[in-house]
């Protein structure tokens, strides 16, 4: 995770083919193109011209290139300079370079995290992240608390568009098609009096949107409500 060199360098052997950094890069191509379900350690080895077992020798299976491919991805995410700004534009930042990687790379908005990995990828994206919320009174846990509520929040809408991309793609409809479509039975099976709140509500949010779901639309209005809820925190420090 970490490249650490070995003590001792070998002098002899055939000389290498690929690399780690190429095994991982090569990885989340694949993944960024047909998603994380098409990983596999063959369709690794087929990309770089090696055999799949070649493909061993620089990393020692699925899950610890998961964990390389997802620290990469942390590595390599553009960071934005937060020294100077005021903090919500800090946490704005932070929410919007953590969209942006998840539209860039969809698979890793679907990955747990509640055991990342550890490595100096992850450890420069929470330093950088941090920086948001320090010098507000706030103790490092509920720092780290803050952050975390921000990520879930972009973690879960980025999941919510990028179903409805997938959903989109896969059926060949766009999202008015698909309404156009079932709107002849939805006329015939839902009753406007008995579900008057949805009707109404349900025709608003369709007109404003032109679909049923905005992925902006939902990331802007909730950003503005964690931001809002944090504020009351930041205060009564």
């Amino acid at each position: 995770m970490w490249r650490v060199p070995p003590e001792t360098a070998p002098t002899r052997g055939p000389k290498q083919r690929s690399s780690v950094d190429a095994v991982v890069a090569a990885a989340v191509r694949i993944a960024d193109a047909d998603g994380i379900a098409a990983l596999t350690m063959r369709a690794v080895a087929t990309e770089l011209g090696l055999t799949p077992m070649a493909t061993y020798t620089y990393v020692p299976g699925k899950a610890e290139l998961i964990d390389l491919m997802l620290d990469a991805v942390y590595r390599e995410m553009p960071r934005g300079e937060l020294s100077g700004l005021p903090w919500r534009e800090r946490v704005a930042t932070i929410a919007a370079e953590n969209r942006e990687l998840l539209a860039r790379h969809p698979w890793v908005a679907y990955l747990p995290t509640t055991r990342p990995p550890l490595g100096p990828g992850l450890a420069a994206k929470y330093d950088h992240e941090l920086r948001a919320f320090d010098g507000l009174g706030l103790t490092d846990v509920d720092m780290d608390a803050a952050l975390t509520y921000v990520l879930g929040f972009v973690n879960a809408v980025a999941r919510i568009a990028i179903d409805t991309e997938r959903a989109a793609a896969d059926s060949a409809l766009t999202d008015r098609q698909w309404w156009e479509r079932a709107a002849p039975v939805l006329e015939r099976v839902f009753d406007a009096e008995r579900y008057p709140l949805a009707a109404r509500v349900g025709a608003a949010a369709g007109g404003a949107h032109d679909a049923a779901y905005s992925a902006d639309h939902a990331y802007e209005f909730g950003l503005a409500r964690v931001v809002d809820g944090l504020a009351r925190l930041i205060e009564k420090r």
